[in-house]
């Protein structure tokens, strides 16, 4: 008998939106050079994808598109699972092959190109990879899986329009519920993130994101305010989950989520969401090593920040901008810019304060100095800042009382203060359990290197010792992050 007739995968071809086959396989090719794979896709490939000719892809290609839309599974790529095409599982069938395994040649990449891909293509904020997962509808009602808290989620919202789980929503009117839905799914990543880090919230708060960008890909709003909130939710979200990549070390994910927000905020022209960007962006570009780009960022921020009344958000900005300075070495202009940001944070709080904007006090002032004064390598006064960030910091937010106390640790150790430094080391790993974060591991690992040539000082050997058994009972997330 002949193999049973092809059944075209509608849920990839939603998720190509409104690229072309050649922009879509372009897209393929640079998720999977990330990732390190190299596969020879091109809009031939994509096309027997869609029609159901390749039931199910080969590992590489697996890999490829489960980096493309993490959360998401085979299944809900339109694929049939693996042990079903290539005759495992239950009963005998008949069987139907999978697409091969790729042979060497494949592997090397030795494909025809697509236009746009290569050298010069890919800014941003026009990277048709991140438009096409923030966009795409399949699946985005999944959304309902993430804990937004009481009220409607996201999918429960969608459904409530008529839509059915993994479906994709139709034209139609989008009003209050699922605004207020958004904007509830942003406030609950903040709340998570400020008490347990963002490792464990990445991958769930993308299933949200993607229901947001949906609702702005096919969705049409009675009122113009309704859109301009939406908009704004949106751009918010993809703040909210860019930095949890951004904590968990993912950076170049984390540089997609903020250039999404950006667009956004400049689609909608809105310069509050246009300055929080700008301010994630330089925050992303200080830890990636990027110092110039920090600079500039945040001096972009600051332009986009100077109507809107908040003299907080202007003094985060300058410190942002201070952070850059400090890392290219010059501390005539991050001192400057330090100067400044103490001037708009005397001014005090406002109304005008962003929401997201709660972070921002004394405690996390005193931080970013501590991060200043590090980069220039005065560990003395870095120390001291870093100490001030701890004692001022509310105990409820365990996330930052983390992050402050391994910013101490590390400056201590560099300073040449080996016990205080395995003290505040220590309390650390007494939080790790509740916290997860790619930053804070990453701090705690510079510390004990700083630590090693102390080991004859009290409290040293407990403290390698105990950071060690972490490691080692954590391998990939104690050695796979980088350094900040």
């Amino acid at each position: 008998m002949g193999a049973p007739p092809a059944v075209p995968n509608t849920a990839f071809r939603r998720l190509r939106g409104q690229l072309s086959p050649g922009e879509f396989a372009a897209a393929v090719r640079k998720a999977a050079r990330q990732i390190g794979e190299q596969v020879s896709c091109d809009a031939r490939y994509v096309g027997r994808v869609e029609a159901g000719e390749i039931r199910c892809p080969n590992y590489a290609y697996e890999r490829v598109f489960l980096h493309m839309y993490p959360g998401l599974t085979l299944a809900d790529l339109g694929f049939a699972a693996r042990e079903t095409v290539r005759g495992g599982g239950g009963r005998p069938r008949r069987p139907v092959p999978a697409e091969p395994d790729p042979p060497s040649e494949e592997l090397t990449g030795r494909g025809t190109a697509a236009p746009g891909d290569g050298p010069g293509h890919g800014d941003e904020e026009t990277d048709v990879l991140r438009r096409a997962f923030m966009t795409s509808g399949s699946a985005t009602v999944a959304a309902a899986s993430f804990g937004l808290g009481s009220g409607l989620g996201l999918g429960s919202a969608l459904r409530a329009g008529g839509g059915q789980p993994g479906a994709v929503p139709g034209q139609r009117r989008v009003g209050e519920p699922e605004v207020a839905a958004v904007e509830s799914a942003v406030r609950r990543i903040r709340l998570l993130d400020d008490r347990h880090g963002a490792d464990g919230l990445y991958q769930r708060a993308a299933q949200p994101l993607r229901a947001a960008y949906a609702l702005l890909d096919s969705g049409i709003s009675a009122r113009r305010s309704t859109a301009d909130r939406l908009h704004t939710g949106a751009g918010e979200l993809a703040l909210s989950v860019g930095w949890l990549a951004h904590d968990s070390a993912r950076f170049e994910e984390a540089r997609s989520h903020y250039a999404e927000a950006l667009a956004t905020a400049r689609v909608a022209g809105d310069p509050a969401l246009e300055a929080h960007a700008f301010s994630n962006t330089s925050f992303l570009a200080r830890d990636a090593g990027r110092h110039r780009e920090a600079v500039r960022s945040a001096q972009a921020g600051l332009r986009a920040a100077r109507d809107l009344g908040s003299a907080r958000l202007l003094s985060l900005l300058a410190l942002r901008e201070a952070g850059g300075w400090a890392g290219l070495g010059d501390r005539g202009e991050c001192e400057h810019a330090l100067a400044r940001a103490h001037g708009h944070f005397d001014r005090g709080p406002a109304e005008a304060d962003p929401e997201w904007m709660t972070f921002f006090g004394q405690p996390e002032l005193e931080a970013l100095q501590a991060q200043c004064w590090s980069a220039l390598g005065d560990w003395h006064r870095a120390a001291g800042h870093a100490r001030r960030a701890v004692s001022l910091q509310d105990r409820r937010f365990t996330r930052n009382l983390a992050l402050y106390r391994a910013e101490l640790a590390v400056d201590l150790a560099h300073g040449g203060v080996p016990e205080e430094s395995a003290a505040a080391g220590s309390r650390v790993l007494d939080l790790l359990d509740g916290v997860q974060s790619a930053r804070i591991r990453s701090m705690l690992r510079t510390a004990a290197a700083g630590l090693r040539p102390y080991r004859s000082a009290e409290g040293v050997p407990e403290f390698l010792a105990r950071h060690a058994d972490a490691v080692r009972a954590d391998p990939v997330r104690g050695d796979s992050v980088r350094e900040v």
